[in-house]
């Protein structure tokens, strides 16, 4: 009998992310491009690794995009790159994954953080406009979940207060503002190609998106320890010139091939998790207890969303992950605690209360499944957990 359970709970079970149905589809191009790896020898900041980035740049329309070894090198070099001094300071969102911040530390920076807007997640440009002082020298929008920061705002602001603008678009391949890629809208931005990205691979990769032939050039030598000359940004010579301190972080060759395979399937994967989401918001519209679904906010008429994660906000959040959970239910809470209360940064003085709305989505916000090999009836299962949940909660 308790055998008869546990297969039972198996065959229900759905993770927060998975990509076993899109691997076995993809092998045959992915081996393609392993095997290509492996004929040539060279497994680390190679030939493959230049196909990929420019795959990217023309996918994404950049001029120039650097590969390196995953999404917070890729900030902290971009940083270094548009010419941060120690102690310049970098408003970054209360709400984000802590290495928004923490590249801007190991960057040389210090982080000031700021509230998100009420009708998103993004940072607010009043709020950038409050916090900046004499010595905040960058603002670091990041582009969380579903869309992109307002943009139009934090330029304004940015502007006004003469500021570079540096994105955090980690999380936001495929996404557009204005027709121009996510990353691209000021000195540059990043991508991130952690496994349950987007674009994921076995692994950490990143890379750095820039329209900017010096910033590219500069993250270029960085990531190859501050090795610049004709053949240093790639199958660089041992005796290539160091002209800065630089630092390890060259993307693998066998990364680039996995992505390569999968980046040809991109933009159908970003139709798939759309049509997810819409069935979600369908199923989730009427739950009490579910006050708030995602949607891609009408900041302008050409903006393009992309759902990497369906997160809402709901009452009684933890106690509803629980119950998800006995269900064989996975979900992820982004993010437990805003930036400007973690421990790593309490020499910077904030409290309980500063930043009221991020801290609001740090205690509401739950991320459920969402990745193309999900189906339709694994929404369904979901959605009903959750119902049964609030129901049972008001029954009692």
């Amino acid at each position: 009998m308790a055998s008869k359970f546990r297969q039972r709970r198996w065959a229900l079970a759905v993770p927060f992310f998975t990509q076993s149905s899109t691997f076995s589809e993809l092998w045959p191009e992915t081996r393609r491009h392993i095997v290509d790896v492996l004929d040539r020898g060279k497994y680390s900041h190679g030939h493959k690794v230049v196909e990929l980035e420019e795959a990217l740049a023309a996918y994404t329309g950049a001029k120039h995009v650097v590969g390196v070894n995953s999404g917070t090198d890729a900030l902290v070099l971009l940083l270094r790159a548009c010419g941060l001094r120690p102690g310049d300071e970098v408003v970054v969102p209360a709400f984000s994954f802590v290495a928004s911040a923490s590249a801007v530390v190991l960057a040389g920076g210090r982080p000031v953080f700021a509230d998100i807007e009420p009708d998103g997640y993004g940072i607010d440009p009043a709020a950038l406009a409050a916090v900046a002082t004499e010595r905040t020298r960058f603002v670091m929008p990041v582009h969380l979940f579903c869309q992109p920061a307002d943009m139009t705002g934090v330029g304004e602001t940015a502007r006004g207060l003469g500021l570079a603008v540096v994105e955090d678009s980690a999380e936001a391949i495929g996404m557009r503002y204005g027709g121009t890629h996510a990353g691209l809208l000021g000195a540059g931005g990043v991508l991130s190609f952690f496994p349950t990205k987007t674009l994921g691979a076995l692994g950490d990769a990143g890379a750095v998106l820039t329209d900017d032939p010096v910033v590219a050039e500069t993250v270029a030598a960085l990531r190859h320890h501050g090795r610049f000359g004709p053949t240093a940004a790639h199958f660089p010579a041992i005796n290539t010139t160091t002209g800065a301190v630089g630092v390890n972080s060259k993307m693998d060759d066998l990364q680039a091939a996995v992505l390569l395979a999968k980046l040809d399937r991109l933009d159908a994967d970003v139709e798939r998790r759309a049509v997810l989401a819409h069935r979600y918001t369908e199923l989730l519209a009427d739950v009490p207890g579910v006050r708030k679904l995602p949607s891609v906010l009408p900041r302008r008429a050409d903006v393009r969303g992309v759902f990497y994660v369906y997160a809402i906000e709901v009452d009684r959040r933890d106690e509803l992950a629980a119950h998800l959970a006995a269900r064989g239910v996975g979900t992820e809470t982004y993010y437990p605690t805003p930036l400007h209360l973690q421990p790593c940064f309490a020499d910077l003085g904030h409290r309980p209360g500063d930043f009221p709305r991020a801290e609001a989505a740090c205690r509401d916000a739950l991320a459920l499944p969402l990745y193309p090999d999900l189906r339709e009836a694994d929404v369904a299962l979901v959605c009903q957990g959750i119902r049964d949940f609030y129901r049972f909660a008001e029954a009692a």
